[in-house]
């Protein structure tokens, strides 16, 4: 668009005229469980794969989401469904955010190319059956407590820890925010 034109259509929306506002464009990068198989197969690759419940979105996320990018031509991210994030033992009330809401969350980052749900415990079968070229788990994780990074090694990938750039935790600030509401109330 020209820069008259932009400049009009500002004027426009100035006074109140009507002004088109497209549709998100996240929801493409959004996958069901049935389709997930075949989405992820037309990825370019290297196909860079991590997993988690990313319960409420913050720097550590989005820190290692960049970097696991960085990695390949191409980011799946795998979402724990609500009852599987449930059953990791967060906490009765986790997750905060539904997996409708974390998927969608995830989908807008320009570093995500798809986001795919999951109801086991684990992405293991998922992992399996797509064997991205790399797998990416945070710091704390190692190839022999990662799930499926056995399978990919295996078929000739690798597994990244990519280490903490900085101390954040959905759980830790979850924690935090009782203790404040507490201590508010005291």
């Amino acid at each position: 668009m020209s820069e008259k034109g932009a400049q009009s259509r500002a004027k426009g929306a100035q006074r109140g005229a009507p002004v088109a506002i497209a549709a998100p464009r996240y929801p493409a990068r959004i996958a069901t469980a049935a389709d997930a198989l075949a989405r992820i197969g037309q990825l370019p690759r290297p196909l860079v794969f991590t997993n988690g419940v990313f319960d409420v979105l913050h720097r550590g996320h989005v820190t290692c989401l960049d970097q696991a990018r960085s990695l390949g031509a191409s980011l799946v991210v795998a979402v724990n469904s609500d009852a599987s994030a449930r059953r990791l033992g967060k906490g009765d009330d986790r997750p905060l955010n539904s997996l409708d809401d974390r998927m969608a969350v995830l989908a807008a980052l320009a570093s995500v190319d798809l986001v795919v749900p999951f109801d086991a415990d684990t992405p293991r079968d998922l992992i399996a059956a797509c064997l991205p070229d790399v797998l990416v788990k945070g710091g704390d994780y190692t190839a022999e407590s990662t799930a499926g990074a056995a399978e990919v090694i295996a078929a000739g990938g690798r597994f990244v820890a990519i280490p903490f750039a900085s101390a954040h935790s959905t759980t830790a600030l979850v924690e935090r925010i009782r203790r404040q509401r507490i201590d508010t109330i005291r």
